[in-house]
């Protein structure tokens, strides 16, 4: 839809091929139905949060920053609010308002727009783009295409990955497709009592052996399957492309206090509750299921008195608490992944137009690429700066 509305902008006759029954399907579904729909950031600090091949977007964001972003919907109608950690989202929370303002400036621009319209495959002739054959068989004849199809994260949108049989066909390499922005599932079933326990103020970590390859603070989730919310959601693109069942994930409950202090807490803390058992002092600690657990790492049955706890059951209780262990079992499918990370190799795409390098005419935006970020509305900037790009130079 913005490659659309950027080239029709600069007076091209411009024609979207839309293979679902109505626009923007995908972005009805982003941040909860809320539509997060970028961040409020910088150049700079947005390439901050891109995981896959930020150098490649250099060129777009700086084309088409977050703050041109708030800028164009303002300018189109749409009032706007920016929440913490600078997400901004429409002012009314309503998904389909963001939809409305994009599909309101393409018939502002004349754009012609086909809805119920698969594209079968391109007319490619001598390296150049010619147009597209729509499922009818019918040939729509253009001088530029833009491939803006997304991933295979929620297929039921419309992401089946076609832009990547489109790509393949017209000679480009295809990056291995791997799910970003999911869910981690843990082995075994000590996560299970867990279920449904929000935890904010966290510390994730992940380890490859003795090496840490990961952490993020802020909010988890623990699910059927394992845990998600935002700092996994974060972890998840960047374990993806390693072994991820040799990982470990460890969280520190207590990442404000270091060993020793939280071990004279428990000290005062026992001696204050020193008739009681010690369960009384782990509700005071953490959240109600987390009590057991805890005890059942640090090797204390849950009916020892707070005066009979030796100083070793204190400080493995410490360690439990600072080093909080699962192993991982593996990533969600790549259909419930908020963002398909892989695709088009960016090596043969000019980053400063999004033309393709192998066949003149044709180009490429979103998250068909080999691109992906961090969540917050770095993937929608992504999509509207690569599309905003794709448009001018188509």
């Amino acid at each position: 839809m913005f490659a659309a509305v950027t080239a029709a902008s600069r007076g091209c006759d411009v024609t979207l091929l839309e293979k679902n029954e109505k626009l923007g399907k995908k972005i009805y579904i982003t941040g909860k139905g809320r539509c997060n729909l970028c961040n409020d950031v910088n150049a700079d600090d947005y390439i901050k949060n891109v995981v896959s091949n930020p150098r490649f977007l250099y060129s777009s964001i700086n084309t088409f920053s977050p703050e041109d972003t708030q800028k164009f919907f303002s300018e189109h109608g749409l009032r706007l609010k920016i929440e913490r950690g600078g997400r901004v989202f429409p002012y009314s929370d309503k998904a389909s308002d963001v939809t409305r303002t994009l599909e309101k400036v393409l018939r502002e621009n004349g754009v012609k727009i086909l809805l119920n319209t698969p594209v079968k495959s391109l007319i490619i002739e001598s390296g150049v783009i010619r147009g597209a054959i729509i499922g009818d068989g019918t040939e729509i004849k253009s001088d530029s295409v833009i491939v803006c199809t997304g991933g295979i994260s929620y297929p039921l949108t419309g992401s089946t990955g076609d832009g990547y049989a489109f790509a393949r066909a017209a000679g480009h390499s295809i990056i291995p497709l791997r799910p970003a922005l999911t869910g981690i599932e843990l082995r075994g079933d000590s996560f299970f009592p867990l279920q449904g326990l929000s935890l904010k103020n966290v510390m994730a970590s992940v380890y490859d052996g003795d090496k840490k390859i990961f952490d993020k603070f802020g909010e988890m989730l623990f699910t059927h399957y394992g845990v998600s919310g935002p700092i996994i959601l974060s972890c998840s693109s960047i374990i993806n492309r390693t072994d991820v069942a040799r990982l470990t994930l460890c969280i520190d409950l207590k990442p404000a206090l270091d060993e020793k202090t939280l071990d004279s807490r428990l000290v005062r803390e026992f001696t204050a509750n020193s008739g009681k058992h010690i369960t009384a002092v782990m509700r005071t600690l953490v959240p109600h299921s987390l009590g057991k657990p805890l005890l059942n790492a640090a090797g204390i049955s849950e009916s020892t008195n707070c005066s009979e706890t030796t100083r070793e059951q204190r400080l493995k209780l410490v360690y439990a608490l600072k080093h909080f262990t699962f192993k991982i079992k593996g990533l969600r499918p790549i259909e419930e992944g908020i963002v398909t990370a892989g695709g088009v190799c960016v090596k043969e795409v000019n980053p400063k137009t999004m033309e393709s390098r192998l066949v003149k005419g044709l180009f490429f935006a979103g998250e068909v690429l080999d691109i992906d970020c961090f969540t917050g509305g770095f993937n929608l900037q992504a999509a509207f700066s690569t599309g905003c790009l794709a448009g001018l130079n188509a």
